[in-house]
């Protein structure tokens, strides 16, 4: 009779065959999520299915911390893990150790992964960002030689400066050869030294936009000498290359305006400064010829000649001063020696001698204005008008005579 096994021997013998095939230990299965639930332990069952099949699932607690979203029924994810045999039921499933959205959440989720990679090792931080130039002669500019990106870079540059020069490295910015090209056009425009470099393209979906977010690009663009804007899609989509490169422009037409200066803004500028600088050198050639004048005037005023003339003009303005001074002294003076003239005549002895009175001395020379001065047998000088008269006195006799006028009738 043939051999007889039982269930728990053939569960045992196929799982055993499950772990021995290495493709079953770590896979990668797609599909649809289906009967999600969110276990009280932790644990999360579901169900992968496509149009064709279906298998069931398990993520445990355990490996819960790698998953960045919560899972829902009808999203496409990608699970890795191991496809094992649950040997009481008999039944195979698959042990998901990581999920990750498929489409556009997979690319999503490679994004920030990488986005926290390179934030970890420094290539995002602001003390390696280069500054822009602000005059360029040379504009680099990697992106597709076709495309409404090129144009507008091409416009906008040569209508905000003709003179720049834009050397063009005709990239393939979408697809699997995307990234490498693009690379290889920074490498190239570095070797050629332009001045800056531009790298972008239009806009698309996540996945057009996809070689922006390789870190082939992220290091090309971090080790580049040469200051780089990025300019990948619209003002809304952002990249990998947006954060590693030295400046971030919205929009292809933007990063054209922060690399070329508008010459008419320059041209604008100098015009300006021209005037200014004519407004201060008038000004400060005005403020020279007021200080000249002054010092004409100055050394006018101080030289020797107007200095005679000054001191002359002076002397004589005091020479007529004086001459007024002593005219009017000398008016003065004779006008007062009149009054002391006048004065003098009622006073004097001779006037009054002619008038009939005498002037009486003594032998010493003394004036006799009291009888008691003399005694009979004196000698007396008698002053006239026309000489003197010498007497001796015979007698004196005192008479008092009234002091008061006597009134005209």
């Amino acid at each position: 009779m043939k051999n007889v096994y039982t269930v728990a021997q053939v569960n045992s013998y196929i799982k055993n065959m499950f772990t021995q095939d290495f493709m079953l230990q770590s896979i990668l299965v797609k599909g649809e999520v289906s009967n999600c639930k969110y276990h009280t332990s932790g644990h999360i069952y579901f169900t992968l299915k496509d149009a064709k099949g279906a298998i069931a699932c398990v993520m445990f607690a355990g490996n819960r911390s790698g998953l960045k979203f919560r899972m829902q029924d009808g999203q496409q994810v990608v699970a890795a893990g191991t496809v094992d045999v649950y040997e009481r039921d008999g039944r195979y499933q698959l042990y998901a150790k990581e999920i990750i959205l498929d489409g556009a959440g997979y690319l999503y989720e490679r994004f920030e992964q990488l986005k926290r990679e390179l934030e970890e090792r420094g290539m995002f931080a602001q003390e390696y960002k280069q500054p822009i130039p602000r005059f360029i002669r040379t504009l680099g500019v990697v992106t597709a030689p076709t495309g409404a990106a090129v144009r507008d870079i091409i416009n906008i540059a040569s209508r905000r400066n003709p003179y720049v020069q834009i050397i063009l490295y005709p990239a393939i910015v979408q697809g699997d050869q995307a990234a490498e090209s693009i690379v290889n056009g920074i490498h190239a425009l570095e070797r050629l030294g332009v001045d800056t470099m531009i790298v972008g393209r239009g806009g698309g979906s996540i996945e057009d936009l996809w070689a922006f977010n390789e870190e082939a690009v992220a290091q090309a663009i971090f080790d580049c000498q040469i200051p780089i804007i990025s300019a990948v899609g619209h003002e809304t989509d952002t990249t990998i290359a947006d954060y590693v490169a030295d400046l971030r422009a919205p929009t292809p037409s933007a990063a054209a305006e922060l690399a070329v200066y508008d010459v008419r803004q320059l041209e604008a500028a100098l015009e300006g400064a021209k005037a200014g600088l004519k407004r201060s050198f008038m000004g400060k050639l005005d403020r020279y010829r007021q200080h000249t004048l002054h010092c004409a005037k100055t050394l006018q005023y101080l030289s020797p000649m107007n200095q005679i003339r000054e001191k002359r003009t002076r002397l004589l303005r005091q020479e007529e001063l004086l001459q007024a001074a002593m005219e009017k002294k000398t008016v003065s003076c004779r006008h007062l020696l009149s009054l002391y003239t006048e004065k003098m005549k009622g006073l004097s002895p001779l006037d009054k001698l002619n008038q009939g009175f005498s002037h009486v001395a003594d032998e010493k020379g003394k004036t006799v204005t009291d009888v008691d001065k003399v005694k009979p047998g004196s000698l007396l000088t008698i002053h006239v008008k026309n000489g003197r008269i010498l007497a001796e006195v015979k007698k004196t006799e005192k008479q008092k005579f009234s002091e008061t006028v006597p009134e005209k009738v």
